[in-house]
Formats: C-alpha cells, structure tokens, sequence
C-alpha cells in the first residue's frame, strides 16, 4: 500500500511530464484500435453486401472462376438459357432466374464525362431481376422495359447529379449503347463504392455477352423448409453428369468467395497501418524510457532517503513500475477511445475519395479495446523497466549528497561494443544483400541488416552522439557566441539522453530516406528502360482497372491521321509442350502486330524478334529457354485458351535482362487468331503508335482526338508516360509519408518531453546564469539551439542510415531490371532541413517556461 501511494504522489505530482508521455502512448493505441476497428468495420460492410445480394443457391460456368470478373475478351464467361429451366426441375426449388453481369464496361454521360468510380471499384452492368430486390429497392421511375431505357443506383446518381430522363451511353465489348434513365434503384445495405446499371434481360445478353439466350448465372430461391445445402445437393443431381461444366454454390459459400476476392486487398492495408502504428510504438518507447530515466534521477535524493528508511530496491523498483502501469493504463483507455474516433475519421476521410462507409456498420470487437490496453500498458511498462532497475540500485548515501542529476556521462564500454558488433553485423548483412545473386535470398540478408543495423544505431547513439554533436554545432552553433557553446554542452552534457531522443526522430527519417531513395531509383531505372526501349511515339492505356480497349476503340485509333502505324498488343494464356514432352501449364503469351519489334527494342541472345512474328512462329525468354533447354528452331506445342493447338517454332530467344516485357513471349497476332475462335479473341490490353516523321505534335493531337468518346482510355507520349510513372510512385511515397507522420509527431513529443524536463533539472543552473547576466533572449535562444542540435543529430543518423537500407534495396531491385540508384538529395536536404525546424518548434514551450522563471526562485531551488 505505501509503495501505491508513493507511486501515485509522484504520478501526480509530475501531471504535465508524464502528459507527454501519454500522448504518445494515446497515439500509438489510438492508431492501433483506429486500424482494427476501421478494416472490421469494411469487413463487416462487405460482408453485409456479399450476403444480401447472393442468392440461396448460385449455379455459374465453371469457366468463369478462372476467367475471373474480368476476361480479356471483355465478355463474361456464359452458359445457355436452358439451364434455368433444368434447374428449375430439381426439388425444393421455389423460384429460378437467369441473370447476367458484367464488369468489363464503361459508362459516361452526354459529355462523355465518366460515371464510374474514381477509387478502384467496380462498374457493374446486369439485367434486374427480383434477387436484386434483396439489396435493393426501386426509389424512383421503374425498372427497364427495352433497349433505350437504363436503371443506376441512387449512390452512382447523387454522386453525379443524375436523374430520370437523362442519358447514359455504356461502352462494352460488342459496342456502346446509349439509353435513358427510366429509374434510380437504393441499396438496402451500404454500397462500398461500385457504380451499378441495369437493362432489361434481352439487351443485357445482347449488349454484354454478344448473344441471346444465355446468362453469366442463375439465381435459385430455396422453397419454404429446404436448407441452401439441401438444394445445392438436388440440383447437382438434376444437372446430372453436367455438373462438371457448373459451379454450384450455396448463398454462404458465394459470400465467402466474394469477400476472398477483397480480403487480400482489406489484410494488405490492415497490416501496413499496424505495421506504422509499431513503429509509433517504438518511437513511443524511447519517450517513455526518457521520462522516467530523467525523472528517476531528478529524485535521486528521494529514492535514497527512502533507501536510508529501510526501502529496499525492489519497493524502489516497483514504485517506479507501478507509475508506468498508472501512465500506461491512463494512456490506453483514452487510446482506444481515440482509435474508434480515429477509425470514424478514416470512414468520412474515404467517403471523400469515393469509398462509402456507414458509421451504422461501424464495428467494434470485444478484441480490439482488449489488444489496445494490453499493448499500451505491457510497452509503456517495459519501456520503464531500465529506469525502474537504475531507481533500484540508488544507494543510501546518495541521500546525503545534492539534488540534482548525476553525471551520466558517457555511455558504457559494454554498450559500445555491443552497439559495434550490431552495427557491423548489420552492415555485414546489408552487403551480403548486394551481392546476392537472386532477389528472394537478397531479401532475407537485407531485413536481417536493416533490424541489427537499426538497434545497432540505438544502441550506440550515446556513444556517436559525442562526436556528431560536436561537428553539427562547430558548423551551426560556433557563430552564437557563448550562447552556442553552452547549448552544445548541455547537448553533450547527458550523451545517453541524446542518444535516446535522437534515435526516436532517427527511425521515422530512416524510412523516409529509405523509400525515398527506392521510389527514386524505380523511376530513374523505368525511365531509363524506357528511353533504351520504347521505340513508339505514343502509348494508349486504360485509366481504370479491369478493362482492356474495346474493337471500337481501337478502330477509332486507327483512323487517327498523320499515324505512321498502330500496334496492337493481347494477351492470353495457354498450356505449352516443350520438345522433351513437359507441358507448362497456364503460360502468358503477348500477341502483338509485327511493328511490335520497333516499337519495343527487345534484344534476343538467339535468332531475331521480327522472325518470332511470322508464320506459326514466336519468342520465350532467356531464363525459360534455359530453364526448359529450348533453342532456336525447335518446335512448341501451344494449346491455346478455349482454342486448338497449335505447333509453332522457336524463331528467337529473348534477353530478360530488362525490366519491360521481362519474360515475354511473343507472337503474331495473326498467329493467334488462327488457332481462337474470333469470340475469344482478347481485347488490346495496351497500344502503340508511331508517328509520320516531322508529325508528332499533330499526331499526338489527332490520337487524342479520337478517343473524345471514351474517356476510359488515355494517349500518353514519352515524357507523358515518364510523368504518369513518377505520379503513381509519388502518390504511394505521400501516403506512406503520411502514415510515418505518426511517428515524426511522437518523436517530436520527446524532444519536447526532454527538453522539459531537462529544465526543471537545470533549475538552479538557469537561476545562475540569469543572475550573472545572461537574459531571457540569450536563455531561448540557448534551449532552441540545444533542440535544434538534438533533431539534427536524429535526422543525421536517420538519414544516413535509410540511404544505406535503400541502396542496398536498389541493387536487389537491379536484379529485376531496375538498375539504376538515385539519391533524391532535394528531399534529403529538405527532411534535414525540416528536422531543424522541428527542434525549433519541440523548443518553443519548454524554452518559454524557462524564460519565465523567477531567477531568486530559481537559485533557491534543491
């Protein structure tokens, strides 16, 4: 009991210090909670969805599992009408309905202006049926009656300001269509963000699949007392031996299946946001081990009285321990309180971008306070072990001597030499990484390097923090006279303590410069590739995801004028047999126009490209001829996807030391279409073209001229495609930057913490010095540099250590084709720039509070 009272009296009596330190325990657990609560809240959003549109049993192509949700023909996989009717036969069925569904379109309004999602998710077309009444309701007009009517969702028409009567023209494989809003169906359940159309049966089959009398899938309703498994089983047996061609799929197991397909997508964001909120978390350590370092030795009198009383180490000890507990317990209950604060903010912040969630599904597991508070408490506890153990071994006879801190001086010998040995493992294995001859073993040198060489640096940090002081302030510090001195030598003055708040500012900055460093070098090595290779003038992609340029399109491209050529390029997959009798299954085959071999400068290392596009002729790379042991002029079996097989010779052998179109294999498309039937034949999934000489500017304009209609599509030039490179690679280094923020703020907070309680250590000393004349000014002044000079220290280390990590990466990515490595120094120069900036602003209160003391009040302090 007078150990918890002791405990509390201290906890209390120092409210302001340990504030700062619950700060960052409220932050860390905030983002940790806010992470878990937001990817269950989406799950359970999706979840929702997945069950209120599937139906009590689902019979689809077997084909369209491996097709997937989007073919490269851009139609879905189908099945005949008849099917419906067969499986109405089997018993317990109450109701069965064909449907289709497609999500290889576009839709955009009379400007030609998109209507489809802006985040990544889907534009889905289909015909109504009375399964989609599950999810939906019509909220305005009627269902579509024929071809020129069209029905969207409510989300689609707020979001775009559509409404009855307006047009809509749907662009999909076998054409566009153009038809009137007849009415707005509203989801049931939150709509995550797809766009949805709906047409009536015939023009759905027509316009999406090509064909009448077919579906994508049919839907069955269970009969009052039959289970979804029950009628799976009879409708098996009424499918009989055709049950090899169909999936049939209770209403749990589509939902399952559905929420596989974005579970990889929810897992990948779930674990990079905890994996940003741990490193708040050890950031946060360093903080905590700071407050209480300093604390423990600002009562060094007290701790020995109580030792001179009778307290014995452990009681010492475990005050200390019990304080943490308190801070740890404060900090994560307000944490997890903050986490679903945090979490609702994520939800409005992607509401903004296009991804809807309703704080109705806001989702809150009973695990998650539980993991906050465990993590808060057992981190924030650890974190005060050291100073705790340190609190115990004060003797007695430090009782007699004068408050104040210690000398702590210089960091042990132990502790230099254990720093050494880390650091020099680490680098150790950081070269090994840059001398690994294959990526995947690379990569496990290289985490190995970057985990030793960070502890290593945190471990020596005191041990650096000596001389690297020394050198920022001879440069920095030098020009303010005595004032820069005596800030250099209060850095100097606890080298340990510097260390510590260095390292917290230095792990952030480490992983900014190392991503930095690699989202530099793959765009220096991609743009490099591409001035070697890309012979064509003009690249033409699609703007979204899941869609290939439709045959109207490319037609539209090809009467573009002053073009020199069009080059189409397809992919599609097939089952090779090499000359020894081993069938490869599913490999990528590039279909491409002869011109492909100009427009990409593909060095072979046996026979020449422009042979690979002649007569039943093509191309493998490198590494799987000689994996396969093929050479030029031997014979390949290609049984091609839903086509026949085809017995083509090796005309060339590719060089994969690149990094565009590494490990093509290339044909004619002529090839191609020879051996698949023209309704599988896949759509372009990119195109090139090549301007007449002298043309360029006028054939860039035509091209984009052409596609006014389709805004899915996007004519790119060289420096385009170069600038769409850096933006992408941008867009994710911003967000990652921003993630990292998290723990610049709570590094930031232990400078503040440090140099708080540094003055309430120094109290006298400030109370001396004011007294001798230095002013309140020069006092600032003083504090600000001392801050300063601790964020510079941090931002040199960091900085210099993630530019280490991140060349180390660039030489495994060079094994991948991106070889060259460049040093982004205007983002280095400007992060170390900003780190002083930072020690200003994590000065401004402690510095303030200093200048304020009363100096007769100061020098009478003990």
């Amino acid at each position: 009991m007078t150990v918890l009272k002791t405990s509390m009296r201290n906890f209390f009596a120092h409210k302001g210090r340990m504030a700062l330190s619950a700060v960052a325990v409220i932050l860390s657990v905030a983002f940790v909670c806010g992470t878990l609560v937001f990817s269950d809240t989406m799950s359970t959003t999706f979840d929702k969805l997945f069950a209120a549109t599937s139906a009590d049993v689902t019979v689809t192509p077997k084909s369209a599992e491996d097709a997937g949700d989007t073919p490269r023909s851009g139609k879905p996989e189908s099945m005949p009408a008849s099917v419906v009717e067969q499986a109405k036969r089997a018993k317990g069925v109450k109701a069965a309905e064909g449907a289709v569904s497609s999500q290889s379109v576009t839709v955009v309004n009379t400007k030609n202006k998109n209507m489809g999602p802006t985040n990544g998710g889907p534009t889905i077309a289909g015909n109504w049926t009375h399964n989609d009444l599950r999810s939906m309701d019509i909220t305005s007009g009627h269902a579509p009656r024929g071809p020129t009517e069209v029905m969207i969702d409510a989300d689609t028409a707020d979001k775009h300001d559509l409404k009855l009567g307006d047009e809509l023209r749907t662009i999909a494989a076998t054409g566009d269509l153009t038809a009137k809003i007849s009415g707005i169906a509203t989801f049931k359940v939150t709509n995550p963000g797809a766009a949805i159309v709906y047409f009536d049966t015939a023009t759905s089959q027509r316009q999406l699949l090509g064909a009448t009398g077919r579906f994508t899938h049919v839907n069955l309703t269970a009969a009052a007392g039959v289970s979804d498994t029950q009628l799976k089983k009879n409708v098996a047996a009424v499918l009989d031996g055709k049950t090899s061609s169909y999936d049939i799929k209770t209403q749990k197991e589509t939902a399952d299946d559905n929420r596989e397909s974005v579970g990889s997508f929810l897992d990948v964001m779930k674990y990079a946001m905890l994996g940003f909120a741990g490193i708040a978390f050890l950031v946060g350590i360093f903080l905590i081990i700071n407050t209480f370092s300093m604390l423990v030795a600002q009562r060094t009198r007290e701790i020995g009285l109580m030792r001179a009383i009778g307290s014995s180490r452990k009681q010492v000890n475990r005050s200390v321990l019990v304080e943490a507990l308190m801070l740890g317990v404060f900090g994560s209950v307000l944490g997890v309180g903050a986490g679903i604060g945090l979490a609702v903010g994520l939800m409005k912040l992607m509401s903004g971008v296009g991804m809807e969630l309703s704080t109705g599904d806001l989702t809150v597991n009973w695990t998650t306070p539980v993991v906050g508070l465990v993590l808060g408490i057992v981190v924030t506890v650890l974190a005060a072990y050291l100073p705790a153990r340190r609190a115990g071994k004060v003797s007695p006879m430090a009782a007699l001597r004068d408050a104040g801190t210690p000398a702590d001086g210089r960091a042990s010998a132990l502790r230099a030499v254990i720093g050494l040995v880390l650091t020099g493992a680490g680098g150790c294995a950081l070269w090994a990484a840059s001398q690994a001859d294959k990526a995947k073993d690379g990569s496990l040198f290289l985490g190995g390097g970057v985990v030793l060489t960070l502890i290593g640096f945190v471990v020596i940090g005191p041990v650096l923090a000596s001389g690297v002081v020394r050198v920022i302030s001879a440069v920095l510090l030098r020009m303010f006279g005595p004032v820069g001195r005596m800030a250099e030598r209060n850095a100097l003055r606890n080298p340990r303590r510097t260390g510590a708040t260095g390292a917290a500012l230095m792990i952030g900055l480490a992983l900014v410069a190392c991503l930095s460093v690699v989202g530099s070098s793959m765009v220096a090595s991609a743009t490099d590739e591409l001035d070697k290779s890309v012979g064509a003038d003009f690249i033409v992609q699609p703007t979204q995801p899941g869609i290939s340029i439709t045959e109207k399109a490319a037609q539209a491209l090809g009467k573009a004028d002053h073009i020199a050529h069009i080059t189409r390029y397809k992919q599609i997959n097939a089952d090779m047999t090499t000359p020894s009798g081993k069938t490869v299954d599913g490999v990528g085959l590039s279909a491409a126009d002869p011109s492909y071999a100009t427009d990409l400068r593909r060095e072979t290392t046996a026979g020449t490209l422009s042979a690979a596009y002649g007569k039943d002729a093509m191309s493998v790379g490198d590494d799987f001829a000689e994996k396969h042991g093929l050479k030029v002029g031997d014979e390949l079996k290609i049984a091609f996807e839903h086509g026949r097989t085809a017995k083509l010779k090796l005309a060339a052998i590719t060089n994969d030391d690149t990094s565009v179109d590494k490990g093509s294999m290339y044909l004619n498309i002529t090839t191609m279409e020879k051996y698949v039937p023209a309704d599988r034949v896949p759509q372009n999934d990119i195109m090139f073209a090549s301007a007449t000489k002298g043309q360029e500017e006028a054939a860039y304009a035509s091209l984009k001229k052409s596609l006014d209609a389709y805004p899915q599509y996007k004519v790119m030039d060289q420096t385009d495609f170069k600038q769409t490179l850096k933006d992408q690679v941008g867009q994710l280094l911003n967000m990652v930057y921003g993630l990292l923020g998290l723990a610049i703020i709570v590094a930031v907070l232990g400078v503040v913490n440090t140099l708080a309680l540094s003055v309430v250590e120094r109290t006298r000393e400030i109370g001396l010095m004011r007294a001798i004349g230095l002013s309140r000014r020069q006092l600032r002044r003083m504090i600000r540099m001392e801050s300063v000079v601790i964020a510079l220290f941090g931002a040199l280390l960091g900085l210099g250590l993630g530019m280490g990590w991140g060349a180390t990466a660039q030489k495994l990515l060079a094994l991948e084709g991106l070889k060259v490595l460049e040093i982004p120094w205007p983002t280095i120069i400007a992060v170390f720039i900003g780190s002083a900036f930072v020690g200003l602003f994590a000065a401004l209160v402690p510095a303030f509070r200093a200048g304020r003391m009363n100096v007769l009040n100061a020098i009478a302090t003990e």
